[in-house]
């Protein structure tokens, strides 16, 4: 039997010649075509040539037969003379045979048993031809086995995620320690260099081994079946399967060497963990090469042949060392190792400690594998990307969410959350998409969109301080409207005219809009879009308090600009990507950066950001060093978050509901505050105090003003700070009224 050719392969090319376990010369050498030179066999023209010939020679028997038998009649019939009588023959007792007898019963069995053997190998033939005519194609079957995989790696190195098949080097049998290929002979298939692709002794007693333990206990298949079968053919136990591994055994072992057949099945079997071959498996579970496994690691990777779910080191570590003893044992009895290298192995060693990023950054690599595509199309090769992920950070703030929201979430009606952590050049740290990755793969950190309320006035503030408001110009809070809607104060109560810096503090709405209105809300909606946000061109008044919906991470992305004194870069994640022979596809360039607003105005606005961490709204949130940061709360609780950076590290917050539901009076001062709080220590762990930029305008005229003028004192808004909208009217609050602006879905509060 011949097959179509397999894809080259310098490891696999078949070969005129075969050796055994030790490498015997050419003795019993069998020469082969090479592929490339035989045509796939016409089985409906061969099956019907064999048919003939053995019709004819079945004829044959007969007609010779018969001709014996009325030779001599027709002989006697010819001469005239009548044909001879045959002498009356006495018959013999039972027991007892002459010659005459023995020659003829002879020649009878002899040509029924010719003929059944005739049919019997026309059986077979139709048999065979039948379960040959659907084989998959050997070419195309062998090509799809190995399918590119990707690699997601942390900065530093470790695993983070791999998707696809997680196949490993391409490795010969001579590249790997003996004792490797040997455990896996010894407790699989210990006559492997000495059968035809099948094991019948094996198959016999595992047959008998199973009907007497009344289930399947025992496999009788040889490791080129197994071979046949991972890399051709279903899991599906059915004799029609069963046929065909048999007959692709048989291709196997024509084209390939044993050490070939060994080879392939090492590199393609499937060791658990989404690793196929042995060297993905060891860099898996022992984080080394399978050039460099010790003997007891190769037996627990020959162990997982049987199970590899079972025997899984990582998950059921006395399950795995009690299977590699056996095997262990198996190799010394094979003579692969001595009794006393077995003795010595046989020793459970401590657990591998937890790579850091193992288990974790699930989300994030979801998010950098959606964005593969945009960078490098399609790839057919194994990649390895190399992304920004800090492993340390990324656990400390899937544990910190997991936790408060565990301690605190049914209480406060809260059950959900994310988490984003990225440098002030857009670099993403760590990323949190949900409470449970395993229970919901849905990305609230850049799937959700959601309002960022009181966390987008900093957008407001920051194009107030570029166009010439300080922390200390004193501003008006009083109540205000616009046609019939009126913003609130969270406490609905007024203080009249203070510091900017302490409306910022406090989350005074009333103040976010007449500054938003004053210095004009297109220039608003500029800032936000310089920033990375997304905004509508008709917003309206309540664009100051954050009612256009955003995602977490894009929000992060825009405090990152503060953090980098003005300068945006879109977030990413990506550092490279390359092929595992080192070939790089991808190299991440910070190409895209612009100014948003000036180191000035950037310092006015930490200067009154500091101030809710040390007097407003996020109190809660210091953590003992020089931070920035803003509270948002939504309509009715349904939102809250935490946003907030150092020189050195941003990171952003939400706490709410799937389902948009309410929740107990959770404001972005609480359980946001608090999450935030505890990934900043974590992130900050060993990097030294820096300062935030400030102000450098605020030098000698500002402590003047501020001595003698209290600073410099902004009215309400003129009817030239928009002129699209009407002026604003500081009568109180009229009952609300449904109109356009109440479907933009207003917000209302403010934050303690």
């Amino acid at each position: 039997m011949t097959g179509p050719r397999l894809r080259e392969d310098p490891v696999f090319t078949p070969q005129k010649t075969r050796t055994g376990p030790q490498g015997q010369g050419d003795a019993g050498a069998r020469r082969t075509q090479p592929l490339e030179n035989r045509r796939e066999p016409r089985r409906s023209s061969d099956l019907a040539i064999l048919k003939g010939t053995l019709t004819r020679l079945v004829r044959h028997l007969w007609q010779d037969r018969s001709k014996s038998r009325t030779a001599a009649p027709r002989a006697a019939k010819a001469n005239g003379t009548p044909p001879p009588q045959k002498p009356p023959v006495a018959r013999k007792p039972s027991g007892g045979g002459g010659r005459g007898g023995k020659g003829g019963w002879g020649r009878r069995l002899l040509r029924w048993g010719l003929t059944a053997m005739v049919w019997g190998i026309i059986a077979v033939t139709v048999v065979v031809a039948w379960f040959a005519a659907d084989l998959p194609r050997i070419d195309l079957a062998a090509a799809m086995t190995r399918r590119p995989s990707v690699t997601f790696e942390a900065a530093d190195g470790s695993i983070i995620a791999t998707y696809g098949e997680n196949y490993g080097d391409v490795l010969d049998v001579s590249d790997l320690p003996p004792y490797l290929p040997g455990a896996v002979m010894a407790i699989e298939d210990r006559k492997f260099y000495y059968h035809f692709g099948i094991d019948p002794i094996g198959l016999a007693r595992a047959m008998i081994v199973n009907a007497r333990a009344g289930r399947t206990v025992q496999g009788g298949s040889t490791i080129t079946q197994q071979t046949a079968k991972n890399l051709f053919l279903s899991p599906d136990r059915t004799a029609k399967r069963k046929i065909q591994e048999v007959l692709l055994a048989f291709w196997l072992e024509w084209t390939f060497t044993k050490d070939q057949i060994l080879s392939l099945y090492l590199n393609r079997v499937y060791l658990g963990a989404g690793t196929y071959g042995v060297d993905a498996a060891a860099h898996r579970y022992f984080g080394v090469s399978a050039r460099d496994v010790t003997p007891y690691q190769a037996a627990v990777l020959a162990g997982l042949l049987k199970a590899p779910s079972t025997y899984n080191p990582e998950a059921n570590p006395q399950a795995s060392f009690n299977r590699a003893k056996v095997v262990l044992g198996a190799m010394a009895e094979t003579g692969t190792i001595t009794a006393e290298q077995a003795r010595q192995a046989s020793v459970m060693p401590p657990p591998r400690p937890a790579t850091p990023g193992g288990r974790t950054g699930r989300y994030f690599a979801d998010w950098v594998g959606d964005r593969l595509d945009d960078f490098l199309g399609q790839v057919n090769a194994d990649l390895i990307v190399r992304t920004t992920l800090d492993p340390k950070i990324q656990a400390a703030a899937e544990k910190t969410l997991r936790e408060t929201l565990a301690a605190k979430g049914p209480a406060m009606a809260a059950s959900q959350g994310a988490v984003v952590v990225m440098r002030p050049d857009g670099a993403v740290l760590a990323m949190v998409g949900g409470v449970d990755y395993a229970t919901s793969q849905y990305n609230r950190a850049t799937q959700a969109q959601r309002q960022p309320g009181s966390a987008f006035k900093p957008v407001v503030y920051l194009t107030a301080t570029e166009k010439g408001y300080r922390p200390d110009d004193m501003v008006l809070d009083a109540p205000i409207t616009f046609k019939n809607w009126s913003p609130e104060n969270f406490d609905r109560k007024y203080l009249g005219e203070i510091p900017l810096r302490t409306a910022v503090a406090r989350s005074i709405n009333t103040v976010a809009v007449r500054v938003s209105e004053d210095v004009g809300r297109t220039n608003v909606i500029n800032t936000a879009r310089q920033l990375g946000l997304t905004v509508s061109s008709d917003a309206q008044p309540s664009l100051a308090l954050g009612t256009e919906e955003t995602t977490l991470l894009s929000l992060t992305n825009a405090y990152a600009a503060l953090a980098n004194t003005g300068r945006f870069t879109p977030a990413w994640g990506i550092s490279d990507v390359m092929t595992r022979s080192g070939e790089v596809l991808y190299l991440h360039e910070n190409d895209v950066v612009r100014t948003v607003a000036s180191p000035d105005a950037v310092g006015a606005l930490n200067d009154m950001l500091t101030g809710v961490l040390t007097e407003g709204t996020g109190k809660g949130a210091a953590f003992g060093r020089p931070a920035a940061g803003k509270s948002g709360t939504t309509q009715n609780y349904r939102d809250a978050w935490f946003m907030g950076y150092t020189p050195d590290i941003v990171t952003g917050v939400w706490i709410g509901n799937d389902n948009n539901s309410p929740m107990k009076r959770v404001t972005g001062g609480t359980l946001p505050a608090m999450v935030w709080k505890g990934v900043m220590q974590a992130a900050h762990s060993g990097i030294p105090v820096h300062d935030l930029p400030r102000d450098t305008r605020t030098g000698v005229g500002g402590f003047f003003d501020r001595l003698f003028g209290g600073g410099q004192s902004h009215s309400p808004a003129a009817p030239g700070g928009n002129p699209s909208w009407p002026p604003v009217s500081e009568t109180p609050s009229g009952p609300y009224d449904s109109s356009k602006e109440a479907e933009r879905i207003m917000n209302m509060s403010g934050d303690k």
